[in-house]
């Protein structure tokens, strides 16, 4: 059936799309689940979707789906020999507490490495360096964290390998443009290199002073996460029924709103609950909980507050106590995203107490066992050595534990951030998977692959290890919206849209077009995901040129950057969201700062494009 040159194929297509790209900006459910929901959705309407059961699945089997997978296990190799840690530690010794010199060492460094490893876990290693960096320097760590982000997103316009979006374009360019069989590893590193200098330019000027100071500087972690009405020390009376009970036991009959931290006694401090000391009378205790909270169990308990004794982050350090406070950062791939503190059972399983959570500007400090875990979310948790080495290993948490890299600059860099014997190995493997690529040898996916198996027999890198690295939600996503691609041609919606572009050809010249077309592909990124927009529009990227009589790989090349260079909203990138809550930032720091960044990579790399290889 067709209406008006739209045939019913085209309206089903389109209808599938909005559902998704309504889940994908709602985030009723994770992306990586509506993306599965989308294959079922494409093969019940097979009649009119022309996508059936073996091509509903053909993401999985995409040569970009296998390629993502296995950068993803090489970028774990290379992470695995400490040579980014080691990194750090040099930067701690060049600011030497300088705010400018803070700035150019995290934004000089990011960039450079995310065009070889993937960003994410680069970011993920930075958080915790880059606040002590701010600490050393007196800087408020928003200043540089915003530019840490974007720093990973310009570092990924390097190489073909600097983001997943430049693998899924390389695929589409292969399969959709005649006589292409992709896009080579350095074809475009020229024009990244152009991006990469002057975004980092604006980060270091114009940037520097739009990006806002939300987190003070040096701040007490109490202070910072506004814990002064949350925190007490309580004194136990001779007539409480806490004498003589255990933590334990205390806590599971009398404390529903409140948490005791501390025993101390006598100038000891035993911290809880995980001491099997026993209350005793004259004892005080730090306990976390409302300040209504803490008079209504004082009431029941005797337990009285001290007014003249404020607690601080001084309160939790203790040489003779191994457990700390620490910030951590919940990351998209974390399982407890979607959990409630509760139900992820941080506390019984990893004697772990979240004392609060800050999301974006947003600060949470009650009913926190309720409070279900985002992507982002920035927890301040009372925790011990082994659970921070737990969470680091496992990457459920990102770790910002500052005083792990106390004094870098000072410490025996081989102690602090040893090296691998493996890391020739590893790094000679990665030079050999991209010079491999780079020279035509092999396809990228078989170099990839190839690279993973040499890294897993040599020893750099174990298959448990390997398989952990790969954020499967990514792959999923990814494999779940590549058939959506395959629907729209096949159905003649990406000529429809095409269609469109072909009309705004008629009003504005064609370097305008690109030009228009990149804008508008950056804002779909910037609000669904880059993977799902270099699927919905590269096809419609090549279906306009064809019919404008342009170069068709320069409106590819257009999609992917756009796609690639998300800067104006925390959803829009998984490094945006990162630094999201560690930053304490807004939503609107992001159009504040990422906007202008986003506009002025947008004529540069426009022009490049044009310059480069014509319109």
């Amino acid at each position: 059936m067709v209406v008006d040159g739209v045939t019913t194929g085209v309206v089903v297509v389109f209808c599938i799309i909005l559902a998704a790209l309504a889940l994908f900006v709602s985030e009723v459910i994770p992306n990586d689940v509506t993306a599965i929901g989308v294959i079922g959705a494409l093969v019940i309407f097979e009649p009119w979707t022309g996508v059936g059961a073996r091509a509903a699945i053909s993401g999985f089997a995409n040569p970009a789906t296998v390629t993502i997978v296995a950068m993803y296990m090489l970028s774990a190799g290379i992470q695995n020999t400490g040579i980014v840690h080691r990194l750090g530690v040099y930067l701690a010794d060049f600011t030497a507490g300088n705010e400018f010199r803070a700035l150019v060492a995290t934004v000089g460094t990011t960039g450079p490495i995310a065009g070889f490893i993937n960003n994410t876990p680069v970011v993920a290693v930075f958080i915790p360096m880059i606040s002590d960096l701010a600490d050393e320097a007196a800087v408020s760590p928003s200043k540089l964290l915003l530019p840490l982000s974007y720093a990973a997103i310009l570092g990924g316009t390097l190489t073909l390998i600097g983001t997943s979006t430049n693998i899924l374009a390389s695929e589409y360019a292969r399969t959709l443009i005649d006589g292409r069989s992709g896009i080579g590893m350095f074809e475009f590193t020229p024009l990244g290199i152009v991006i990469l200098a002057v975004g980092l330019a604006y980060l270091l000027t114009i940037g520097r002073r739009l990006t806002p100071a939300r987190i003070p500087a040096e701040s007490d972690l109490v202070e910072e996460f506004d814990l002064d009405d949350h925190l007490a020390v309580v004194s136990v009376s001779p007539d409480s029924p806490a004498v003589g009970m255990s933590v334990e036991a205390f806590s599971a009959e009398y404390l529903v709103e409140t948490r005791i931290l501390q025993i101390r006694r006598n100038g000891e401090v035993f911290a809880a609950p995980r001491t099997d000391q026993r209350i005793e009378a004259g004892d005080q205790l730090v306990v976390h909980g409302t300040l209504q909270a803490v008079n209504r169990l004082g009431k029941v308990t005797g337990l009285k507050q001290i007014l003249r004794e404020d607690v601080t982050e001084e309160t939790f350090i203790e040489p003779t106590v191994d457990e700390t406070l620490a910030r951590a950062v919940v990351p998209e791939e974390s399982a407890y995203v979607g959990e409630t503190i509760a139900e992820a059972r941080i506390a019984a399983f990893h004697d772990t107490t979240v004392l609060a959570i800050r999301r974006g500007d947003e600060l949470l400090r009650t009913d926190l066992d309720e409070r279900t875990l985002r992507p982002g979310d920035l927890l301040l948790v009372w925790t011990t050595p082994t659970s921070i080495e737990y969470f680091t290993d496992s990457g459920e948490l990102v770790i910002a534990h500052e005083e792990a890299y106390d004094k870098l600059a000072k410490a025996d860099v081989a102690n602090i951030a040893p090296l691998s014997s493996k890391t020739p190995i590893a790094v000679g493997i990665m030079a050999g998977v991209v010079g491999a690529t780079a020279l035509g040898l092999l396809p990228i996916v078989i170099a990839a692959l190839v690279g993973v198996f040499a890294m897993i027999v040599t020893g750099c890198l174990s298959a448990p290890d390997a398989y952990d690295a790969v954020s499967w939600n990514v792959i999923f996503l990814l494999a779940g919206v590549i058939p959506l691609g395959v629907a729209m041609e096949a159905t003649g919606g990406a000529a429809l849209l095409a269609e469109l572009v072909v009309v705004a050809a008629g009003f504005v010249p064609l370097l305008a077009v690109l030009f228009l077309f990149y804008l508008v592909t950056g804002l779909l990124a910037s609000v669904i995901t880059p993977v799902a927009t270099i699927v919905l529009m590269i096809p419609v990227a090549v279906d306009a040129a064809v019919r404008l009589d342009a170069n068709a790989f320069s409106f590819v090349l257009a999609a992917m950057f756009a796609a690639a260079t998300s800067f104006m909203t925390p959803v829009g990138y998984q490094t945006n969201l990162m630094v999201y809550g560690p930053g304490g930032y807004r939503f609107s720091d992001f159009l504040r700062v990422g906007g202008p960044l986003q506009l002025l990579i947008s004529v540069v790399t426009t022009l490049g494009i044009a310059f480069r290889w014509g319109v």
